[in-house]
């Protein structure tokens, strides 16, 4: 380890928690309450990354699926759809052919 790192121990609790220390959270701009991501690198080593804004959070589902085999750009697709058809059934619904004060 060079002397650029720092270590220290934690614990984990038996619901595999474990608490940031105050110097490493202040030094990452973690805020509290927070969220962070773990990265795994290809050497096995574990990266701790603040999230500090929903960009952050591009690519940590990529790859996964629900218990049907289903992607988040799948579930997102069918989001769009069914609020597209919702906005146009209101569209439809308040500016249809059937309008009789004008």
């Amino acid at each position: 380890m060079c002397e650029a790192e720092s270590e220290k121990v934690v614990s984990v609790s038996s619901r595999g928690q474990a608490t940031i220390l105050k110097e490493f959270h202040e030094q990452l701009g973690i805020d509290t309450p927070g969220r962070v991501k773990f990265i795994q690198t290809k050497d096995g080593d574990i990266v701790v990354r603040p999230i500090h804004s929903v960009t952050d959070l591009r690519g940590v589902l990529e790859g996964k699926t629900d218990e049907e085999g289903h992607s988040t750009t799948e579930h997102l697709q069918k989001e769009r759809t069914a609020d597209k058809a919702s906005e146009e059934e209101l569209q439809q619904r308040y500016t249809g052919d059937d309008e009789t004060d004008t």
